[in-house]
């Protein structure tokens, strides 16, 4: 592998560590909420520390742009590795998923405004109720049809060892799913980490293995 072709893969990698880095600090870092969506809950949140509300979504349509570039560097790194069949078709999902679930956030900033104009948040939150579930479900959807591509194309790529293929491949499937779950608890606290699981040990491999040979069936797998 070329020079410029090591340092691109590289640059990958680095972006695959980011990407689920900020989204862990976003999402945990979101005032607590039960259950989603929750109009009261949203404003109450706004008007304790409306600058906190705004810092913490755009920092999650931020990490979601990095999620959409991981996994496009996820991508070229298993064709890179002869995977050239489940991550050629999943690439597109994940990418529009998240750019969908972006948006969502940016549609929080709506009480957050009508907080600081001393208006009703809660009222402003429960306008947009109806787009934020319709968004956030196709999303999520989307985004689901696309993990799950990404987790198959791992498990044949051979790219990293058996356990830790099974690690991310789970890891994968919970990040996923989790999206679906309508509770703070799930979305917040599970989803973030499940992200880091999923993403590091790829990102790790891509550092340290940027130049990778098509795996050959019945051959050992690589070390992850």
């Amino acid at each position: 592998m070329t020079t410029i072709a090591t340092t691109r893969t590289r640059l990958g990698a680095v972006a695959v560590a980011l990407a689920p880095a900020v989204m862990f600090a976003a999402l945990v870092s979101h005032p607590y909420l039960a259950r989603l969506p929750d109009a009261p809950a949203v404003a109450e949140a706004v008007a304790e520390n409306t600058t906190r509300w705004g810092f913490v979504h755009l920092l999650t349509s931020v990490g979601s742009a990095l999620i959409a570039l991981a996994f496009l560097a996820v991508r070229a790194h298993l064709r890179n590795a002869g995977e050239d069949r489940f991550s050629a078709w999943a690439l597109p999902f994940t990418i529009i998923g998240s750019a969908l679930y972006g948006l969502v956030p940016g549609l929080e900033f709506a009480p957050m405004a009508a907080a600081r104009a001393d208006g009703d948040a809660a009222a402003a939150q429960a306008i947009l109720e109806p787009w934020l579930i319709a968004i956030l479900a196709t999303s999520v959807f989307i985004f689901a049809i696309g993990t799950f591509g990404f987790a198959r194309a791992i498990a044949d790529s051979q790219i990293l060892s058996r356990p830790w293929t099974r690690l991310v491949v789970g890891a994968l499937v919970v990040l996923a799913v989790s999206r679906f779950v309508p509770l703070g608890a799930v979305q917040f606290y599970v989803q973030a980490p499940a992200g880091l699981v999923a993403l590091w040990p790829l990102a790790n491999q891509m550092w340290r293995a940027p130049a990778i040979a098509p795996a050959v069936p019945g051959s050992p797998v690589t070390a992850g």
